[in-house]
């Protein structure tokens, strides 16, 4: 292979993974006809991307990966005044007096602060900084036991998956990590994505809410597919085509004020 090769494969996934940040995804025929070069050459090109792990490959093209390397504390204190404004919308979604599962995540840390004190609600949870802020609203929580995960702020080993056998929620909050058209929802660990599957298999109705960098990205586990969410609760100025996409799927499409 000449330098000039070498170079061009270099500038062709540099382009790829700017159009991966910026929209989330990319199809190899739009790029092959716009770089000039063959369907295979792009797709030897997302394989050797999706083996660093710079983007996972998914029918006809290749999708952003999350970036799990942060802790709960540390998205806690991301985009507080977004995060807010996703949980005013989703608390409107909760009916009084059901059973509602919060998963961990920093998202819904903030919904367990806009819900209503005098709803009749029964919240469990994985985590202990949203079983904290339902306590402080006098709201009857459930906490899930076992022991807590640094990065994801939640209990999801065997006592936790033990303590959740014994719920039927009536509504679930997933936490996502990714959500897309092909891949569905997704999950940063092994571990975690077993958790969640189980308790959506438990839960009668599942909600999602979605920050725009969760939009057209996958992780590297499945936790269910789109036909799986009934609701999805997305950012005021979340892309229209992303909410088109989801709205395809059968979602019921909610963008926050």
């Amino acid at each position: 292979m000449s330098g000039q090769d070498l170079l061009l494969l270099g500038e062709r996934q540099d382009l790829i993974r700017a159009r991966l940040d910026l929209s989330g995804r990319v199809i190899a025929a739009e790029l092959a006809q716009e770089l000039g070069v063959s369907e295979d050459t792009i797709r030897r090109d997302l394989r050797e991307m999706a083996a660093s792990g710079l983007c996972r490959r998914v029918y006809g093209g290749a999708l952003r990966m999350t970036h799990a390397s942060t802790t709960m504390n540390e998205r806690m204190a991301i985009a507080g005044a977004r995060k807010a404004a996703l949980a005013r919308a989703a608390a409107g979604l909760i009916p009084a007096g059901t059973t509602v599962f919060l998963d961990a995540g920093s998202t819904n840390v903030a919904l367990a602060r806009a819900l209503p004190t005098a709803a009749g609600l029964t919240v469990a949870t994985n985590g202990p900084a949203i079983a904290a802020a339902l306590l402080e609203r006098d709201i009857a929580t459930i906490q899930l036991g076992g022991l807590i995960d640094a990065r994801s702020g939640a209990a999801i080993g065997a006592k936790a998956m033990r303590d959740a056998e014994a719920l039927r929620p009536d509504i679930l909050v997933l936490g996502v990590c990714g959500i897309d058209p092909e891949a569905g929802v997704t999950a940063d660990s092994f571990e975690e994505a077993e958790f969640k599957r189980f308790v959506a298999s438990r839960s009668r109705t599942v909600i999602v809410i979605v920050t725009n960098d969760k939009l057209f990205t996958a992780a590297p586990y499945s936790v269910a597919p789109l036909a799986r969410v009934a609701s999805a609760v997305i950012e005021a100025d979340a892309g229209e085509a992303e909410a088109a996409a989801l709205a395809d799927a059968g979602i019921d499409i909610l963008r926050a004020g």
